[in-house]
């Protein structure tokens, strides 16, 4: 990730569900007492998805806590948020998206250098469970040849 980059928040469980062919960065349109909570980092995308109606995109699902020191101009922290994308990108997305076993799933919510808040949704195929099992396999098998190697070179 660039060092430009603040993050706000993850979605490590997207990566646990889903394999990510692509991923888009897009733009969210808020309220201004959602950014300053984002910048509170109160964010959550654990259980949000992304969907295509009318040639617009839409995350649903995204929660983003109600700022500490706001007051009635505070929203619904669950509320559906549009995401800005240009046109040939949402045409290109909802085209995948219409395929068998395609998905939109958001990956991580940030700052970028200009300080927007951008959210990146990642194109994703549900995984089974066995697909499951060996990410997790490799993952532990990777673990325990850096930890063979750091052994080794440590001279042990």
């Amino acid at each position: 990730m660039p060092r430009d980059r603040k993050m706000i928040a993850g979605n490590k469980k997207a990566y646990h569900d889903y394999f990510i062919d692509e991923t888009f960065e897009a733009g969210i349109e808020l309220s201004g007492t959602e950014v300053k909570s984002l910048r509170d980092r109160g964010a959550n995308l654990r259980d949000s998805y992304a969907s295509i109606k009318h040639g617009e995109i839409f995350v649903h699902g995204l929660h983003i806590a109600p700022y500490s020191h706001g007051n009635r101009a505070n929203l619904d922290p669950i509320r559906v948020r549009r995401l800005l994308l240009h046109k040939k990108e949402i045409r290109y997305l909802a085209g995948k998206v219409s395929e068998r076993g395609s998905t939109l799933v958001p990956t991580k919510l940030y700052f970028n250098a200009d300080n927007r808040a951008k959210i990146e949704i990642g194109l994703a195929r549900g995984k089974k469970l066995y697909d499951k099992r060996a990410s997790i396999a490799e993952r532990d098998q990777k673990r325990e040849t850096e930890r063979a190697m750091a052994e080794r070179n440590r001279g042990g």
